[in-house]
Protein backbone atom coordinates (compact mmCIF):
# COMPACT_ATOMS: atom_id res chain seq x y z
CA UNK A 1 0.00 0.00 0.00
CA UNK A 2 1.23 3.47 -0.91
CA UNK A 3 0.16 6.73 0.68
CA UNK A 4 0.15 10.47 0.20
CA UNK A 5 -0.76 13.82 1.68
CA UNK A 6 -3.68 16.08 0.84
CA UNK A 7 -3.16 19.67 1.98
CA UNK A 8 -5.67 22.54 1.99
CA UNK A 9 -4.02 25.91 2.62
CA UNK A 10 -6.29 28.56 4.11
CA UNK A 11 -5.56 32.07 5.29
CA UNK A 12 -5.80 31.06 8.96
CA UNK A 13 -4.96 27.36 9.10
CA UNK A 14 -3.42 24.69 6.89
CA UNK A 15 -5.37 21.43 6.91
CA UNK A 16 -3.22 18.35 6.30
CA UNK A 17 -4.43 14.79 5.75
CA UNK A 18 -2.71 11.46 5.29
CA UNK A 19 -4.50 9.08 2.91
CA UNK A 20 -3.90 5.71 1.34
CA UNK A 21 -3.98 5.10 -2.41
CA UNK A 22 -7.65 4.03 -2.21
CA UNK A 23 -8.60 7.43 -0.86
CA UNK A 24 -9.16 6.37 2.74
CA UNK A 25 -8.27 9.22 5.08
CA UNK A 26 -6.06 7.71 7.79
CA UNK A 27 -5.28 10.85 9.76
CA UNK A 28 -5.71 14.63 9.65
CA UNK A 29 -4.43 17.65 11.55
CA UNK A 30 -3.98 21.42 11.26
CA UNK A 31 -1.18 23.93 11.65
CA UNK A 32 -1.38 27.76 11.72
CA UNK A 33 -0.87 29.63 8.46
CA UNK A 34 1.88 32.15 9.11
CA UNK A 35 1.25 34.80 6.48
CA UNK A 36 3.62 37.47 7.86
CA UNK A 37 6.74 38.45 5.93
CA UNK A 38 5.18 37.71 2.57
CA UNK A 39 4.10 34.25 3.65
CA UNK A 40 7.70 33.01 3.56
CA UNK A 41 7.02 30.49 6.35
CA UNK A 42 3.98 28.79 4.82
CA UNK A 43 5.75 26.16 2.73
CA UNK A 44 8.58 25.48 5.21
CA UNK A 45 5.96 24.95 7.95
CA UNK A 46 4.05 22.52 5.74
CA UNK A 47 7.23 20.65 4.87
CA UNK A 48 8.23 20.43 8.53
CA UNK A 49 4.81 19.05 9.49
CA UNK A 50 4.90 16.44 6.70
CA UNK A 51 8.41 15.35 7.66
CA UNK A 52 7.50 15.16 11.34
CA UNK A 53 4.50 12.97 10.54
CA UNK A 54 6.55 10.68 8.33
CA UNK A 55 9.20 10.27 11.04
CA UNK A 56 6.54 9.53 13.65
CA UNK A 57 4.96 6.86 11.44
CA UNK A 58 8.30 5.46 10.19
CA UNK A 59 7.42 6.24 6.57
CA UNK A 60 9.99 6.43 3.79
CA UNK A 61 9.79 8.58 0.66
CA UNK A 62 9.29 5.55 -1.59
CA UNK A 63 6.04 4.76 0.26
CA UNK A 64 4.66 8.21 -0.59
CA UNK A 65 2.94 8.87 -3.92
CA UNK A 66 3.22 12.59 -3.43
CA UNK A 67 1.72 15.73 -1.96
CA UNK A 68 -1.40 17.32 -3.37
CA UNK A 69 -2.04 20.90 -2.28
CA UNK A 70 -4.83 23.42 -2.75
CA UNK A 71 -4.14 27.16 -2.43
CA UNK A 72 -6.51 30.16 -2.39
CA UNK A 73 -5.51 31.66 -5.72
CA UNK A 74 -4.88 30.93 -9.39
CA UNK A 75 -2.10 28.45 -10.14
CA UNK A 76 -0.63 27.44 -13.49
CA UNK A 77 -0.25 23.87 -14.70
CA UNK A 78 3.47 24.18 -13.93
CA UNK A 79 2.67 25.07 -10.32
CA UNK A 80 3.38 28.80 -10.43
CA UNK A 81 1.19 30.89 -8.10
CA UNK A 82 0.96 34.53 -9.15
CA UNK A 83 -0.24 36.69 -6.26
CA UNK A 84 -2.06 34.90 -3.49
CA UNK A 85 -3.22 37.77 -1.28
CA UNK A 86 -4.57 35.59 1.54
CA UNK A 87 -1.13 34.02 1.99
CA UNK A 88 0.92 37.16 1.39
CA UNK A 89 2.51 35.55 -1.69
CA UNK A 90 3.63 37.40 -4.79
CA UNK A 91 5.10 34.79 -7.15
CA UNK A 92 5.75 31.31 -5.75
CA UNK A 93 6.98 28.17 -7.47
CA UNK A 94 4.70 25.89 -5.44
CA UNK A 95 5.71 22.61 -7.10
CA UNK A 96 9.42 23.33 -7.14
CA UNK A 97 9.77 24.91 -3.71
CA UNK A 98 7.71 22.37 -1.77
CA UNK A 99 9.33 19.46 -3.61
CA UNK A 100 12.79 20.70 -2.66
CA UNK A 101 11.71 21.12 0.97
CA UNK A 102 10.17 17.63 1.25
CA UNK A 103 11.89 15.49 -1.35
CA UNK A 104 8.43 14.44 -2.57
CA UNK A 105 6.43 14.94 -5.78
CA UNK A 106 4.05 17.90 -5.53
CA UNK A 107 0.92 18.80 -7.49
CA UNK A 108 -1.10 21.92 -6.72
CA UNK A 109 -4.42 23.45 -7.66
CA UNK A 110 -6.79 26.25 -6.76
CA UNK A 111 -8.53 25.45 -3.47
CA UNK A 112 -12.09 25.72 -4.80
CA UNK A 113 -11.30 23.54 -7.82
CA UNK A 114 -9.58 21.01 -5.57
CA UNK A 115 -12.60 20.89 -3.24
CA UNK A 116 -14.81 20.19 -6.26
CA UNK A 117 -12.52 17.33 -7.23
CA UNK A 118 -12.79 15.97 -3.70
CA UNK A 119 -16.60 16.03 -3.79
CA UNK A 120 -16.51 14.39 -7.22
CA UNK A 121 -14.26 11.61 -5.94
CA UNK A 122 -15.51 10.88 -2.44
CA UNK A 123 -18.40 13.24 -1.69
CA UNK A 124 -21.73 14.44 -3.03
CA UNK A 125 -20.71 13.66 -6.60
CA UNK A 126 -19.10 10.29 -5.93
CA UNK A 127 -19.19 8.05 -8.96
CA UNK A 128 -19.51 10.92 -11.43
CA UNK A 129 -16.76 12.08 -13.79
CA UNK A 130 -18.48 15.32 -14.85
CA UNK A 131 -19.49 17.74 -12.12
CA UNK A 132 -20.09 21.39 -11.32
CA UNK A 133 -19.69 22.46 -7.71
CA UNK A 134 -20.96 25.77 -6.38
CA UNK A 135 -19.70 26.76 -2.94
CA UNK A 136 -22.17 29.20 -1.41
CA UNK A 137 -20.42 30.84 1.52
CA UNK A 138 -19.36 34.41 2.28
CA UNK A 139 -18.84 34.57 -1.48
CA UNK A 140 -19.56 32.10 -4.25
CA UNK A 141 -16.77 29.84 -5.43
CA UNK A 142 -16.73 26.57 -7.22
CA UNK A 143 -15.08 24.18 -9.55
CA UNK A 144 -15.79 22.37 -12.79
CA UNK A 145 -14.76 18.77 -13.37
CA UNK A 146 -14.88 17.23 -16.85
CA UNK A 147 -13.81 13.67 -17.47
CA UNK A 148 -12.57 13.46 -13.89
CA UNK A 149 -10.19 16.39 -14.32
CA UNK A 150 -10.30 19.98 -13.12
CA UNK A 151 -10.94 22.66 -15.72
CA UNK A 152 -8.35 25.20 -14.62
CA UNK A 153 -8.13 27.26 -17.83
CA UNK A 154 -5.27 29.16 -19.43
CA UNK A 155 -4.86 31.66 -16.57
CA UNK A 156 -5.69 29.22 -13.80
CA UNK A 157 -8.99 31.04 -13.22
CA UNK A 158 -11.32 28.34 -14.57
CA UNK A 159 -14.18 27.62 -12.21
CA UNK A 160 -14.49 31.20 -10.88
CA UNK A 161 -18.21 30.80 -11.28
CA UNK A 162 -19.12 33.32 -8.57
CA UNK A 163 -18.30 36.16 -10.93
CA UNK A 164 -20.67 35.12 -13.68
CA UNK A 165 -22.84 38.19 -14.40
CA UNK A 166 -26.53 37.53 -13.78
CA UNK A 167 -27.79 41.13 -13.55
CA UNK A 168 -25.99 43.79 -15.62
CA UNK A 169 -28.33 46.46 -14.20
CA UNK A 170 -27.09 45.99 -10.62
CA UNK A 171 -25.91 49.30 -9.14
CA UNK A 172 -23.95 47.96 -6.18
CA UNK A 173 -20.38 46.82 -6.83
CA UNK A 174 -19.23 43.25 -6.27
CA UNK A 175 -16.01 42.64 -4.36
CA UNK A 176 -14.37 41.79 -7.69
CA UNK A 177 -15.18 45.25 -9.04
CA UNK A 178 -17.94 44.19 -11.43
CA UNK A 179 -21.69 44.58 -11.05
CA UNK A 180 -24.40 41.92 -10.85
CA UNK A 181 -22.25 38.84 -10.13
CA UNK A 182 -24.01 35.72 -8.90
CA UNK A 183 -22.02 36.15 -5.68
CA UNK A 184 -24.01 39.30 -4.93
CA UNK A 185 -27.24 37.29 -4.75
CA UNK A 186 -26.56 33.66 -3.88
CA UNK A 187 -23.85 33.88 -1.24
CA UNK A 188 -24.71 34.08 2.46
CA UNK A 189 -23.94 37.79 2.37
CA UNK A 190 -25.98 38.12 -0.82
CA UNK A 191 -29.07 36.58 0.80
CA UNK A 192 -28.78 39.03 3.70
CA UNK A 193 -28.24 41.95 1.31
CA UNK A 194 -31.31 41.06 -0.77
CA UNK A 195 -33.43 40.67 2.36
CA UNK A 196 -32.39 44.08 3.69
CA UNK A 197 -33.07 45.61 0.28
CA UNK A 198 -36.55 44.06 0.20
CA UNK A 199 -37.36 45.20 3.75
CA UNK A 200 -36.31 48.75 2.88
CA UNK A 201 -38.53 48.81 -0.21
CA UNK A 202 -41.67 47.17 1.24
CA UNK A 203 -43.82 47.46 4.36
CA UNK A 204 -44.57 43.73 4.51
CA UNK A 205 -44.50 42.47 8.13
CA UNK A 206 -41.60 40.16 8.90
CA UNK A 207 -39.85 38.67 11.94
CA UNK A 208 -36.64 39.90 10.31
CA UNK A 209 -37.65 43.56 10.36
CA UNK A 210 -35.71 45.78 12.78
CA UNK A 211 -33.42 42.93 13.80
CA UNK A 212 -29.83 41.91 13.12
CA UNK A 213 -29.98 38.70 11.14
CA UNK A 214 -27.80 36.25 9.22
CA UNK A 215 -28.44 34.08 6.19
CA UNK A 216 -29.52 31.12 8.35
CA UNK A 217 -32.17 33.33 9.97
CA UNK A 218 -33.71 34.05 6.58
CA UNK A 219 -34.03 30.32 5.89
CA UNK A 220 -35.46 29.74 9.38
CA UNK A 221 -38.03 32.50 8.86
CA UNK A 222 -39.00 31.07 5.47
CA UNK A 223 -39.53 27.65 7.06
CA UNK A 224 -42.11 29.30 9.32
CA UNK A 225 -43.84 30.97 6.38
CA UNK A 226 -42.46 34.49 6.74
CA UNK A 227 -43.57 36.27 3.56
CA UNK A 228 -40.47 38.43 3.15
CA UNK A 229 -38.07 35.52 3.67
CA UNK A 230 -40.04 33.30 1.28
CA UNK A 231 -40.11 36.01 -1.39
CA UNK A 232 -36.38 36.71 -1.15
CA UNK A 233 -35.38 33.05 -1.18
CA UNK A 234 -37.58 32.42 -4.20
CA UNK A 235 -35.60 35.13 -5.98
CA UNK A 236 -32.33 33.50 -4.88
CA UNK A 237 -33.50 30.07 -6.05
CA UNK A 238 -34.43 31.42 -9.47
CA UNK A 239 -31.13 33.25 -9.95
CA UNK A 240 -29.14 30.19 -8.86
CA UNK A 241 -31.25 27.74 -10.86
CA UNK A 242 -30.98 29.79 -14.05
CA UNK A 243 -27.24 30.35 -13.51
CA UNK A 244 -26.57 26.62 -13.05
CA UNK A 245 -28.70 25.79 -16.09
CA UNK A 246 -26.55 28.15 -18.17
CA UNK A 247 -23.36 26.52 -16.88
CA UNK A 248 -24.76 23.08 -17.64
CA UNK A 249 -25.07 24.04 -21.31
CA UNK A 250 -21.27 24.34 -21.41
CA UNK A 251 -20.14 21.15 -19.64
CA UNK A 252 -23.27 18.93 -19.42
CA UNK A 253 -22.52 17.68 -15.88
CA UNK A 254 -23.85 14.45 -14.43
CA UNK A 255 -24.28 16.13 -11.06
CA UNK A 256 -24.25 19.63 -9.59
CA UNK A 257 -23.07 19.82 -5.99
CA UNK A 258 -23.94 22.70 -3.66
CA UNK A 259 -21.60 23.33 -0.72
CA UNK A 260 -20.63 26.11 1.65
CA UNK A 261 -22.53 27.54 4.60
CA UNK A 262 -25.72 28.23 2.64
CA UNK A 263 -25.97 24.53 1.77
CA UNK A 264 -26.69 23.83 5.45
CA UNK A 265 -30.25 24.86 4.57
CA UNK A 266 -30.48 21.32 3.18
CA UNK A 267 -33.38 19.97 1.18
CA UNK A 268 -35.33 23.26 0.90
CA UNK A 269 -32.35 24.72 -0.98
CA UNK A 270 -32.09 21.68 -3.28
CA UNK A 271 -35.85 21.68 -3.98
CA UNK A 272 -35.96 25.44 -4.62
CA UNK A 273 -32.98 25.47 -6.98
CA UNK A 274 -34.01 22.27 -8.80
CA UNK A 275 -37.41 23.74 -9.69
CA UNK A 276 -35.81 26.65 -11.54
CA UNK A 277 -32.97 24.58 -12.94
CA UNK A 278 -35.56 22.41 -14.68
CA UNK A 279 -37.35 25.53 -15.93
CA UNK A 280 -34.25 26.99 -17.60
CA UNK A 281 -32.12 23.96 -18.49
CA UNK A 282 -31.54 22.81 -22.05
CA UNK A 283 -33.62 19.65 -22.48
CA UNK A 284 -30.62 17.34 -22.81
CA UNK A 285 -29.23 18.60 -19.47
CA UNK A 286 -32.50 18.54 -17.54
CA UNK A 287 -31.88 15.19 -15.86
CA UNK A 288 -28.72 16.45 -14.10
CA UNK A 289 -29.16 15.83 -10.38
CA UNK A 290 -28.47 18.52 -7.81
CA UNK A 291 -27.09 17.31 -4.49
CA UNK A 292 -25.50 18.61 -1.31
CA UNK A 293 -21.78 18.47 -0.64
CA UNK A 294 -20.94 15.87 2.01
CA UNK A 295 -17.24 16.25 2.83
CA UNK A 296 -17.36 19.62 4.59
CA UNK A 297 -13.92 20.96 5.46
CA UNK A 298 -12.27 17.72 4.29
CA UNK A 299 -13.18 18.24 0.61
CA UNK A 300 -9.99 20.17 -0.12
CA UNK A 301 -7.74 17.52 1.41
CA UNK A 302 -9.42 14.69 -0.50
CA UNK A 303 -9.28 16.62 -3.76
CA UNK A 304 -5.68 17.69 -3.24
CA UNK A 305 -4.57 14.09 -2.71
CA UNK A 306 -6.54 13.05 -5.81
CA UNK A 307 -4.48 15.58 -7.80
CA UNK A 308 -1.29 13.88 -6.67
CA UNK A 309 -2.73 10.41 -7.16
CA UNK A 310 -3.73 11.19 -10.76
CA UNK A 311 -0.36 12.77 -11.51
CA UNK A 312 2.03 10.40 -9.78
CA UNK A 313 0.07 7.30 -8.81
CA UNK A 314 0.72 5.18 -11.88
Amino acid sequence: MRYGFGIDVGGTTVKLAFLDENGTMKDKWEIPTRTEDGGKNVLPDIAASVKEYMEKENLTNDQIIGIGIGVPGPISEAGIVNKCVNLGWDRVDLHGDLSVLTGLHVKGGNDANVAALGECWKGGGQGASDLIMATLGTGVGGGIIVGGRIIAGFHGAGGEIGHFTVNPDEQETCGCGKHGCVEQYCSATGVVRLTKRYLAAHDTPSVLRDTTFECKDVFAAAAKGDEVACTVLEQVYEILGQFLANLACVTDPEVIVLGGGVSKAGQPLIDGVTKYYHKYAFHACRSTRISLATLGNDAGAYGAFKLALDEFGA
